[in-house]
């Protein structure tokens, strides 16, 4: 049973993310600000492999600590899942510097800390697995998403870099890249820009589900050897 760090886990697609990683029989380690009802279900459903330790993925002076912290308590990790995000929308000429700063802090600058001491750990083990958890707006763009479109596409940029870095060592970093789907995240579109959204993707919009699978595909043995990848789920959006 190998430990697998997941950031954001307490709804929508983090919590999917952990729910399929342990049915696939990995001790999943959860990182939030705060434990949910239904992590915490979660938790009691599989007593001792679902675990939570809180941390902010936005602050990033305590990241360092915080690692070292979860370490001690459940050792060495083999996967980090980036999933935490916050995906605030506003057209760029209004929008508060506050509300940028949170947006690069919580989506770019937490994630590429948070892997800078996660690394460290596997570059110790000499193998390792992280996933980062994207999006189709990094590539396709959105309209008052500007902001966290450039978190993402930052987020991929890094990857494919420290995939050369980390390679050598059997660390493999690649990441996931959902379209849109029915969470919290897209509660502020109106239904003109739903129907529009549903239109542009052939199969359906994909499931929390489907992005869970794609993680747990690049956490296993048969994603040994792909690495500094953007694997894309979509239902067909971006085809």
């Amino acid at each position: 049973m190998r430990n697998i760090l997941v950031t954001g886990v307490t709804r929508g697609l983090g919590l999917a993310i952990a729910t399929r990683l342990a049915a696939d029989g990995h001790r999943v380690i959860g990182l939030s600000r705060q434990l949910s009802p239904a992590y915490a279900a979660l938790m009691a459903a599989h007593a001792g492999q679902v675990l939570f330790e809180p941390l902010d993925i936005a602050d990033i002076e305590a990241m360092p600590a915080r690692v070292q912290a979860v370490v001690k308590a459940h050792g060495v990790p083999f996967g980090l899942v980036n999933n935490a995000a916050t995906g605030r929308h506003g057209v760029l000429a209004t929008m508060h510097r506050k509300d940028i700063d949170i947006i690069l802090r919580t989506n770019l600058t937490g994630p590429i800390t948070l892997t800078k001491y996660v690394s460290r750990q596997m570059l110790g083990q000499r193998e390792g697995r992280i996933v980062q958890i994207t999006s189709i707006i990094a590539r396709t763009g959105f309209n008052g998403l500007s902001v966290y479109a450039a978190s993402k596409a930052g987020l991929e940029g890094f990857s494919r870099s420290l995939a050369r870095e980390l390679g050598r060592a059997g660390i493999t970093v690649n990441c996931v890249a959902p379209g849109f789907m029915t969470t919290e995240m897209t509660t502020g579109f109106d239904d003109e820009q739903m129907s529009a959204i549903r239109r542009r993707a052939p199969l359906g919009l994909a499931e929390t589900s489907d992005s869970a699978a794609a993680v747990s595909y690049l956490l296993g043995p048969d994603a040994a050897r792909v690495t500094g990848t953007v694997l894309t789920v979509d239902g067909g959006s971006t085809a």
